[in-house]
């Protein structure tokens, strides 16, 4: 019987008045409830489940918080299934976290399969879905900032808190801290594999919520790890697992580029047969491999090496999962993702190095970080055990072969004179190194303590205030218990309290909190205004795009882009796309200003003030100004001005343009991402009535452009919008642990809908390929001219290459001094295109599109045909230009 079915069944047996009596669980009985389950468990998943699971599923079944702590593979998310089944027989409300979006819709989907849609519902911000069910997912934040404003946290008695370790990071651990404060009536399972010592949070969650807290820790694996130090290449290394049959291996680097490099030279190495190589090939099937890094990942999968790592376009890192999940691939490079947990079956975790850089120095491995890592190796249901490789440093390593070969010349006898002593290699200046006893030591080491990260902001004072407390003194009891009653050192509280006393003289001031006495004179706290759903949440400074908006002259040719300008300023950097913009600013500007004849130390002046581009940053840095003063909040986040998308609109830019002319080819899913980002946020946050024609279409091509690209970022996200739960994720694993699901034996990610499904999209996707030429022309860019169309093949002659091009336009310029580039230079009425049926019988478009010339004659223009088939494979409009010149008929 499915966990419906039997949850419907306790739903009436509590509505009788002798639940006793009533047929099946009687929900009032723990030990029933438990039996349920775990008769579910049994004859549904066909699992027994392990000691662990039976003690943290009791506990949860007697009213007790559980803090699971136990190695990967040992089944937590069974046990936090387990805890929604428990909570939902005995009628109560539970919620689920993760830390990031893409758990979180992982597991809603799951919950789904198991309890049906109408019982779960999703919050991550950008979505919302059913979220008054009664199984809820969301992020660690989602919780906390209802924590903050809610009395009762939306009747949610239950928290599953998952990769709860996130509490000790220091932006976020903030969002896991809160809810232990403010929820003491809740019940509590929190889980992850790298707790490290948990008897002082435990202990104080017990004198919390009043409920024994039972720790489930220093389980053993199932499946044990062994871990070996290597002073091999990785080359030999790997052959060396191949030989053992100890594969598939994970090559863990913390660096995009370095796993990349990797997976490239290892297709030296004969990684698998030819039925081998056959079985890709029909696996993978007609998917679509774009150009640049696309074609790269084609090769390699074809060799049995997969590369995953956060920079790559989602339907890449899906595709790599899904053929590890079928066995097919023997190596996996990538970065250390792995240890959040990706869905692929791993015998073998080799570490490339036991240091990485965090974002301010190169440092070693924490031991959370290795062991997060290490404990993805090792399949439960497939292996015997697990091995955890590290591999020594590249100079150890050369030294070790320097030494093994000079003792061999000596054994030899070669040459009748003392063998010399081997001049070993010291390791580079500033290296961070390590050797076997840093491996030993981390292997030994538990994870560190959970450090509290608590923090103080204008959104957490104002989400207290809004509580609706009815006295002065209500709110101020729920800051002491946020500040005095944390787990921070001493001092630190009295910081934060300093804090929060400035941050509310602020609101005062401001007028935004006023304080009032009622008729017994007691001081009241009120907000003057009223705070936007989810404000401090997704996007918190959307409410500041709208006022922004209205300062924008609607008539401006510029409108559309300056709107685009203005939701970019309220979104997150994406700092590899921004990086790059810099470089190639300053590359330019140091070369003009060599032509210039500029003096070395005044280009070094000069360059310390180019930047990416910042579009309005003057008018939104003003208008930014004077709204903080009457929403003092919005100071706890960041008006960040750029240009992406706008610069994509500028230079008429398609995807793989833009990672092409910036050379961003090994992040493209960062660049997608912020591009979908980008595309939420201007279609929900502009009104109808603010999106001009022009807006409206830009609209369109950008949610276009990212659909064709991967339409898993926006077609899943408006399937949940719709409420679907048509994305199964098959019934999972054993013992809730991570083998292949049912969806990897499914088809692999799908080619995107028909290009030509969105006319709309694809009109301006061609208006933006030809006024990429139009430019090119008018600033006499040939080499781009003959990029784009040296070998389309069109016309007799061939491609329309760069000769061809200056020989055209000789002509014009003969007559014109210039060809225009601005807003009315893009007018859509300068393009004409046939789509009759004489042309769509040939599967093209001819298109004619006008020069703007100076006199406004309008009398030449690029001709040539849009071909529909190379559209449709490429996903972004093809041309091919037959003719250049005077316009006649």
């Amino acid at each position: 019987m499915s966990l419906s079915r039997i949850l419907d069944a306790a739903a009436a047996a509590r509505a009788s008045s002798h639940p006793e009596s009533a047929p099946g669980m009687n929900p009032d009985e723990p030990d029933e409830v438990f039996a349920a389950f775990e008769e579910w468990a049994a004859q549904e998943r066909g699992l027994r489940l392990y000691p662990a699971q039976e003690e943290a599923l009791l506990g949860l079944a007697l009213g007790s918080n559980v803090i699971l702590s136990t190695p990967t593979g040992t089944g937590k998310s069974l046990v936090a299934l387990g805890a929604h089944f428990i909570a939902l027989a005995e009628g109560r409300r539970t919620v689920y976290t993760a830390p990031i979006k893409a758990l979180v819709s992982e597991k809603f989907f799951d919950l789904v399969d198991v309890f049906g849609a109408d019982r779960v519902g999703m919050v991550t911000g950008d979505t919302s879905i059913n979220p008054d069910a009664p199984i809820l997912c969301c992020t660690a934040e989602i919780l906390a900032n209802l924590a903050l404003r809610d009395r009762d946290t939306g009747g949610v008695t239950q928290v599953v808190m998952d990769e709860f370790h996130f509490y000790a990071e220091p932006d976020r651990g903030w969002a896991w801290q809160v809810p232990l404060l403010l929820m003491g009536d809740a019940q509590f399972l929190l889980m992850s594999a790298t707790l490290g010592d948990v008897t002082e949070l435990g202990a104080d969650l017990t004198r919390r919520t009043g409920r024994d807290t039972a720790l489930v820790t220093g389980v053993e694996r199932p499946v044990p790890l062994t871990f070996e130090y290597a002073v091999t290449p990785v080359h030999e290394t790997i052959e060396r697992l191949l030989d053992e049959r100890k594969t598939p291996a994970y090559l863990v680097h913390f660096n995009q580029s370095h796993a990349v490099e990797q997976a490239q030279a290892l297709v030296s190495i004969r990684l698998i047969d030819r039925s081998g190589r056959d079985e890709i090939a029909e696996a993978i099937g007609d998917f679509r491999f774009s150009t640049g890094f696309g074609g790269t990942l084609s090769r390699l999968v074809r060799s049995g090496i997969g590369v995953h790592h956060a920079g790559m376009l989602p339907r890449y890192r899906r595709l790599v999962e899904q053929l590890a999940q079928r066995g097919l691939l023997r190596v996996i490079c990538g970065t250390d993702t792995l240890g959040v947990g990706i869905n692929v079956p791993i015998r073998t975790v080799l570490l490339t190095a036991l240091t990485k850089f965090d974002g301010e120095r190169m440092r070693r491995l924490s031991a959370r970080e290795f062991h997060q890592i290490a404990g993805r190796a090792g399949r439960a249901g497939y292996d015997t055990e697990g091995d955890v490789i590290a591999l020594a440093p590249e100079h150890e390593i050369e030294n070790a072969r320097a030494e093994a070969k000079a003792a061999a010349k000596a054994a030899d006898g070669r040459g009748g004179k003392k063998p010399k002593p081997v001049k070993k290699k010291a390791a580079p200046q500033g290296f961070v190194s390590w050797n076997e006893g840093t491996l030993e030591r981390l292997v030994g080491s538990q994870p560190e303590a959970l450090v509290s990260r608590m923090r103080v902001t204008h959104s957490m004072v104002l989400g207290v205030i809004a509580r609706g407390e009815e006295r002065e003194g209500d709110a101020l009891r729920v800051m002491r218990t946020l500040i005095f009653d944390s787990h921070e050192p001493r001092a630190s509280r009295f910081a934060h309290a300093r804090t929060a006393i400035g941050i509310f003289r602020t609101l005062r001031n401001g007028g935004i909190v006023e304080v009032q006495e009622d008729a017994r004179g007691h001081r009241l706290l009120r907000l003057t205004v009223e705070l936007q759903a989810n404000f401090a949440l997704n996007q918190p400074l959307s409410p500041f795009a709208l006022a922004a908006i209205e300062l924008l002259d609607p008539d401006s040719p510029e409108y559309a882009l300056d709107v685009v300008s203005i939701i970019e300023s309220t979104l997150e950097d994406p700092r590899a796309i921004l990086r790059a913009q810099e470089h190639r600013a300053r590359g330019e500007a140091v070369a003009a200003m060599k032509a210039e004849g500029v003096e070395y130390e005044e280009r070094m002046e000069r360059l310390e003030e180019i930047t990416h581009p910042q579009p309005l940053k003057e008018l939104l840095e003003e208008a930014f100004g004077e709204y903080a003063k009457e929403v003092p909040w919005a100071r706890d986040f960041e008006l960040r001005p750029k240009s992406v998308v706008r610069d994509m609109i500028e230079r008429a830019f398609g995807f793989r343009d833009l990672v092409s002319f910036y050379q961003l080819g090994r992040s493209e899913g960062s660049v997608l991402r912020y591009l979908s980002d980008a595309f939420r946020a201007i279609e929900r946050t502009v009104p109808e009535q603010a999106k001009s024609e022009e807006l409206a279409e830009l609209i369109e091509w950008l949610g276009e452009l990212v659909r064709q690209v991967d339409s898993s970022l926006l077609d899943e996200w408006q399937a949940l919008e719709a409420g679907s739960g048509a994305f199964s994720r098959g019934a999972g694993a054993a013992h809730g642990g991570s083998p292949r699901s049912e969806a990897s034996e499914g088809p692999l990610p799908p080619r995107p809908r028909s290009l030509l499904a969105n006319q709309r999209a694809f009109l301006v996707m061609v208006r933006n390929a030809l006024f990429r030429r139009v430019q090119a022309a008018a600033f006499e860019r040939y080499h781009e001219l003959e990029e784009l169309d040296g070998s389309a093949g069109a016309g007799l002659g061939g491609g329309f290459g760069a000769e061809r091009w200056r020989d055209a336009l000789d002509g014009y310029f003969t007559e014109y001094d210039s060809i225009g580039v601005d807003a009315a230079a893009r007018s859509a009425a300068l393009l004409e295109l046939d789509r009759g049926p004489e042309a769509l019988a040939a599967g093209v478009w001819r298109f004619r599109q006008v020069l703007a010339d100076p006199e406004g004659d309008h009398d030449w223009g690029i001709e040539g045909v849009v071909d529909l088939g190379a559209s449709e494979e490429a996903g972004e409009a093809v041309v091919r230009v037959e003719r250049v010149g005077p316009l006649t008929g």
